[in-house]
């Protein structure tokens, strides 16, 4: 996964997979899914992101480790 964040046009994006994109949805104002060629989610775009996003420049990655019973 890859996250990048362009504050010339402030958008920030997501990127999960190298697939080619075969369609895209607005699937919110200013927040838009592409699809690879299964239905897959390739990518998410958040136009306007420093309007979305606590910090668009900053990201903090997490691992949730697995509760033992």
């Amino acid at each position: 996964m890859k996250v990048i964040y362009d504050p010339e046009n402030d958008i920030v994006d997501f990127i999960l997979s190298d697939e080619s994109i075969v369609e895209s949805d607005e699937i919110r104002e200013g927040v838009i899914v592409d699809y690879g060629k299964n239905g897959k989610i390739i990518s998410i775009e958040i136009l306007d992101a420093s309007q979305k996003v606590a910090d668009p420049k900053g990201i903090q990655y997490e691992i949730k480790s697995q509760k033992v019973a």
